[in-house]
């Protein structure tokens, strides 16, 4: 199985929401390490790190976010491996 890091930033109405705390919960039933962020203009950037098939995975339910949110959109690319302990809420 291949590790791999992805990096996303997903807009809409993703601030205020809980929008973090679901994902990172997410990524941990996934069994996926990384971190998610709000930035300034009102996305969140989440990196996820783990099996590929895992990231992928929440890269599809980052497509739908939770119920409290609206994604109008998303960005990933995939990113250098880097080893990340948890899934930190930023």
């Amino acid at each position: 199985m291949s590790q791999i890091c992805a990096k996303a930033v997903v807009n809409g109405m993703v601030q205020g929401v809980g929008f973090r705390f679901h994902t990172a919960h997410e990524g941990l039933r996934l069994g996926l390490s990384g971190y998610a962020k709000n930035l300034p203009d009102g996305s969140v950037e989440v990196l996820a790190c783990g099996n590929e098939v895992q990231v992928g995975k929440l890269l599809e339910w980052l497509n739908r976010g939770p119920a409290t949110s609206r994604v109008d959109g998303i960005a990933s690319e995939t990113v250098e491996w880097r080893h990340v302990d948890g899934f930190e809420i930023m």
